[in-house]
């Protein structure tokens, strides 16, 4: 048999809490990592079909344009070229590309 002596009630509870604390800090990880696979799940199974398919377009350009900057925003492409030293926003449909209107520079 062992020679250990009994513990102290003292000793004792503080065991048992940090056992408790123990246990807690378990459960909230385990939950927190189910949360984070469920979101990731989600996120998998629903992004099916959530992208057009890319089908092929031309955007055309004025001859000689040279562009400077693309950006994208509020379902429009919006591209800076420099016209003969002049410089130009051309916007267009971000779905169907068509032309959706022209800044000039003053």
């Amino acid at each position: 048999m062992s020679d250990e002596k009994p513990l102290s009630p003292e000793a004792e509870r503080a065991i048992a809490k940090v056992r408790w604390l123990m246990l807690l800090g378990s459960v909230t990880t385990f939950v927190a990592i189910g949360a984070v696979l469920m979101v990731i799940g989600y996120r998998v199974f629903r992004a099916g079909g959530s992208a057009p398919p890319a089908t092929p377009a031309d955007v055309t350009l004025p001859a000689g344009a040279k562009v400077m900057s693309t950006a994208i925003g509020d379902g429009r492409i919006a591209v800076t070229v420099d016209l003969n030293g002049k410089t130009q926003v051309l916007l267009f449909d971000l779905a169907t590309l068509k032309p959706a209107g022209t800044i000039k520079a003053p």
